[in-house]
């Protein structure tokens, strides 16, 4: 939306790829045991057929490409029009845009999980956005950036 994109400050969902990543991992771990059990077979044949192994396998490169997107595409993104807002399922239909102008106040709890947006005094409107898909290192300055952000807007 920017025409300058060194002038925005990009957070991606990096956090939530941790897991994938995980589980991506547990599952090439799995596949693994059952191609080496298709050696064993024959002294054992209660052991499962080392076909199993395909769709572990499939599932973890599937979980792999899901994390290298999650870490490579845009959740928060802050520009200095707005704060682009990008939803996991089908973000280029459901990008929102909340304009600097339009947030009177924001806050983030004690844990740095969630992210909220007021858009009057009496703190009736607004959202809340997670800030868990975001890593945990990267988190306060996130917040540090929005709340610095609305202050300058206030005064």
């Amino acid at each position: 939306m920017l025409s300058e994109p060194h002038k925005e400050l990009r957070f991606t969902r990096s956090g939530q790829a941790v897991g994938f990543c995980v589980v991506g991992a547990v599952l090439v771990g799995i596949a693994v045991t059952l191609l080496a059990t298709g050696y064993y077979r024959d002294v054992n044949p209660a052991l499962p057929h080392p076909a199993w192994a395909v769709p572990c396998a499939a599932a973890a490169v599937g979980l792999f490409l899901l994390a290298w997107h999650l870490t490579k595409h845009a959740y928060l993104i802050l520009t200095p029009m707005g704060l682009e807002i990008f939803p996991f399922f089908r973000p280029a239909k459901g990008m929102q845009v909340v304009m600097w102008q339009e947030i009177h106040d924001a806050g983030v709890d004690e844990k740095r999980q969630r992210l909220t947006l007021h858009f009057n005094d009496d703190k009736t409107a607004g959202m809340h956005l997670s800030m868990k898909p975001v890593r945990r290192k990267t988190r306060s300055l996130l917040a540090k950036a929005v709340l610095g952000r609305v202050s300058d807007c206030a005064t």
